[in-house]
């Protein structure tokens, strides 16, 4: 392994590509710490680097007969460490967003889904009480509230005064009121 030490960076580059693993050996020993030392300074983290410049070269090996180094060896891998730490960083953000996500989901989807039952049970319950109210005064209220007629045209419809259309509307809404009152409290 000595021998290649008097090697230059395009000639270890040709014997890698070759699959020469002593070749290999040899730029992890001329590259490697400082390759650490720059994942180091950008990622301001120790191990985080580690992983960065064990991945370059990792690549650099996997990758070897598809090796094209068109300036230099040493340019080929910064720019390597380089595109490791921007996707460490890209990861970064798009884990970030991702758990502020989860955490905004986890903070509000609760309430949400919680808010969603108690509307649906509500909307189940005034249902029911609607379904319960006498069959002239059920009629009327739903005439009025569901399908938006006017008193005036209930009392045509039914053949009943305004005025007892009025009374079943205010009673329905008054009994409505107590059973449902119960329930929310």
């Amino acid at each position: 392994m000595s021998g290649y030490t008097a090697i230059s960076d395009l000639e270890l580059s040709l014997l890698l590509k070759s699959g020469d693993a002593a070749a290999f050996s040899e730029i992890y020993r001329r590259y490697s710490a400082r390759l650490l030392v720059h994942a180091s300074n950008k990622l301001q983290d120790l191990e985080e680097a580690k992983d960065v410049v064990h991945e370059v070269f990792f690549c650099l090996w996997n990758k070897r007969t598809e090796l094209r180094i068109h300036s230099n060896l040493s340019g080929y891998l910064y720019a390597a460490t380089r595109n490791k730490i921007l996707d460490r960083f890209a990861h970064s953000k798009v884990k970030c967003a991702y758990e502020a996500s989860l955490q905004k989901f986890l903070e509000e989807g609760d309430c949400i889904t919680d808010q969603a039952v108690r509307e649906h049970e509500l909307r189940n319950l005034i249902e029911d009480e609607i379904a319960a109210l006498p069959a002239k005064m059920r009629k009327v209220f739903e005439f009025s509230r569901k399908d938006s007629y006017s008193h005036r045209e209930i009392s045509a419809l039914l053949n009943i005064s305004e005025e007892t259309v009025k009374k079943q509307v205010h009673n329905a809404l008054k009994i409505l009121k107590i059973k449902l009152t119960a329930f929310l409290f």
